[in-house]
């Protein structure tokens, strides 16, 4: 007998939402193993089927998508435009609440900031870098704004936060990206000459002629940078943009070519260029050809076929980008005035100090109950210093005295260079203060100003190079240590997955920065955090300019760079001194097998020597008198270190490269590529 229709349409309707469920749970699944192979670093197909770096900002993306926590993308301009709007109309000018708000926008500006580092220039869109360095400027623009709102809303209140035994206001606000004081001059004390915000240690020294004038004084330290421009990415992008396109050009004419030419010449060409490759000690030069076959080995070896093309073409815009960054500097003008500071070299450390005199406006009273205050069609407005008058051009005035305090979490290697900003030139200058002391012990600077500017203290980036000595150690499977020592301090990296971390930072006194150690980030994370404590061991395009480079062609770097990571779960990898000896074209470290904790003795380092198409172990030895290239005894050349370590490699060390994850393997390459030891050290 059959079944009604309508008990049939119900039991259709079951199945259906049950096929909906086990496919929704089937999903579920699946994005929940591909979330623990990201988190834990593990090879699984999809992360195969595009870059690791990939993968996982379009993870971070939708990790924040699920966050639901109010705070807008800042990579999508309709949302931030939206945060900013609302925040333009919000009235309340309370400062402690501008400076909670103020810590929601450091953190989209962070955001963004990862991601113009993060993202390859072949992989970032011009348009996008114009959204989000425009983004970044509103963003600075609009919290500057509210800060001067909210203190003007505060200075017109200062009578009722007066002190009983001064008269006069002062107020101190401590947060984590934010020093701000203010002081106000309510009772114009003719023999008023300094104050000194105790829960601080900030101060400073008025000219009597501001001792007796309707003056606040405004003290707001930044512990980040608003005021230096941002770097110039749009030029570089161009530039490689016009060399790809050069570069495909170039290869569909040498298709073209071939197709036309005879078959006797093409052989011809081929041998040459079989003998070229293999002539000992000869100038690698960057190629298709050669990229290609590179990328081709690397690829048979882990197992992969990816498009060869686009591969080609990544690796040649990879290899490209060091000397492009050199070409482009070059045209750049040299600076002539001493007094300005070469952003190239020195760099602001531990925040700006915001130093201004402002008017004090018209103070709120209290008339039978109420209180009435007098409302300016103005602003906030600064008090002029030296005061703004044809008969004050030739006259002399006397000099403000300011005493600063320096950040706990920012290491001064040398006494830092005082600088104040140049609003109309757009650049540090150095003129205009003067009588510097340093108390470097109490971590304050006291200078003397010819007028209220905004300062900064700045630090040479190039401190710690060159660097004395280097070495990659592997602790287990995708987990090593990184340590560079340079003439300040020993910085040690530890990198586990696809995540690494501060170990520790040793200098003379002994062990500093310890809020950074023990704390897990991506490699550009670790980057920004250590540039911002004063350890710059990454050395920028322009860098070969302040520091002797030991300088090594792009290709024989760069390879070398991605053979190391590549291996660098198995194999130890350290400095050495014939690196210096071996010319443009060759770089020179020492390998050993690492797959215990026990320390490696010096007989068991052995020399290699790689170009970016061949390998080689070399006969000699650190302590040997002179450098040679002559081959180690047994052994041959190979197309990578890979190849070439596999020789002399056991079962377990090959077996643990094998299963090493791509994403420890690109974190490995990050660091390489941007601490530079191959030509810093």
């Amino acid at each position: 007998m059959r079944k009604p229709v309508c008990e049939l349409n119900k039991k259709k309707q079951k199945d259906s939402k049950r096929r909906d469920l086990n496919k929704r749970r089937g999903k579920n699944l699946k994005q929940k193993y591909w979330k623990e192979q990201i988190l834990e670093g593990g090879t699984c197909t999809p992360l195969l089927k595009s870059p690791a770096r990939l993968r996982w900002r379009a993870y971070a993306k939708w990790e924040h998508y699920i966050g639901c926590d109010g705070s807008p993308d800042p990579a999508v301009p309709q949302e931030i435009n939206t945060f900013m709007s609302l925040w333009r109309e919000d009235q309340n000018e309370d400062i402690e609440f501008v400076i909670e708000k103020g810590n929601k926008v450091l953190n989209l500006i962070d955001k963004l900031d990862f991601l113009l580092l993060d993202t390859p220039l072949n992989e970032l869109p011009e348009k996008n870098v114009i959204q989000y360095q425009e983004s970044i400027l509103d963003l600075q623009s609009l919290l500057h704004q509210k800060y001067n709102e909210a203190t003007g809303n505060l200075l017109k209140k200062a009578n009722t936060y007066a002190d009983s035994d001064s008269g006069n206001m002062a107020m101190v606000i401590k947060d984590k990206n934010v020093t701000f004081c203010i002081w106000a001059n309510l009772k114009k004390n003719p023999r008023f000459k300094n104050h000194t915000f105790c829960e601080a240690d900030y101060g400073f020294d008025l000219p009597k002629s501001l001792a007796v004038s309707d003056v606040a004084v405004c003290i707001l330290h930044t512990h980040y940078d608003h005021v230096s421009p941002l770097r110039r990415i749009l030029p570089l992008m161009q530039e490689l943009s016009k060399i790809r396109s050069d570069l495909v050009l170039e290869v569909t004419e040498e298709e073209k070519e071939k197709e036309e030419g005879e078959q006797k010449s093409e052989k011809e060409s081929d041998l040459a260029n079989e003998d070229e490759n293999y002539t000992p000690g000869r100038k690698s030069g960057i190629s298709f050809k050669e990229d290609s076959k590179s990328d081709a080995d690397e690829n048979e070896m882990m197992g992969e076929e990816p498009d060869k093309k686009s591969e080609s073409f990544n690796t040649v815009s990879q290899v490209q980008v060091s000397t492009l960054q050199e070409e482009t500097n070059e045209k750049e003008e040299e600076i002539i005035d001493e007094n300005i500071v070469d952003l190239r070299q020195f760099t602001p450390l531990g925040g700006v100090y915001h130093i201004d005199a402002l008017k004090l406006p018209p103070q709120a009273k209290q008339v039978k109950g109420w209180i009435m205050v007098e409302l300016l069609d103005k602003g906030l407005e600064t008090y002029p210093y030296p005061p703004e008058s044809e008969e004050s051009e030739d006259a002399t005035y006397p000099q403000i005295g300011m005493t600063v305090q320096l950040l706990d979490t920012v290491i001064y290697f040398e006494e830092p260079t005082v600088a104040r900003w140049d609003t109309a030139g757009k650049q540090w200058r150095t003129d205009g203060i003067s009588n510097i002391n340093y108390k470097m012990e109490e971590k304050q600077v006291s200078f003397e100003m010819d007028s209220f500017y905004t300062v900064a203290l700045l630090q040479d980036l190039h401190l710690n190079m060159p660097y004395q000595s280097w070495d990659l150690r592997p602790t287990d499977i995708d987990e090593l240590f990184l340590t560079v020592v340079t003439a300040f301090a020993e910085v040690q990296i530890q990198i586990k997955g696809n995540q690494c971390m501060l170990s520790s930072i040793i200098v003379e006194k002994g062990e500093v920065l310890s809020y950074l150690t023990g704390r897990w980030t991506t490699p550009v994370g670790l980057t920004i955090a250590l540039k911002k404590a004063g350890v710059n061991i990454f050395p920028a395009e322009y860098s070969c300019k302040y520091v002797y480079v030991n300088k090594k062609t792009p290709l024989a770097e760069i390879r070398a760079y991605q053979q190391m990571a590549l291996t660098a779960s198995a194999f130890a990898f350290s400095w050495s001194k014939w690196n210096l000896e071996s010319g443009e074209d060759q770089v020179v470290f020492k390998v050993s097998e690492h797959l215990n904790p026990d320390p490696i003795k010096d007989e068991d380092w052995s020399l290699y020597m790689f170009n970016g198409q061949r390998a080689q172990r070399l006969k000699i030895t650190e302590t040997s008198e002179a450098f040679s290239e002559e081959l180690a005894e047994e052994t041959e050349f190979h197309s990578t270190l890979y190849h070439m370590i596999k020789d002399f490699a056991s079962e377990p060390a090959i077996e643990r490269v094998k299963k090493s994850s791509c994403l420890f393997t690109d974190a490995v390459y990050q660091l390489l590529l941007g601490t530079k030891v191959l030509t810093y050290s």
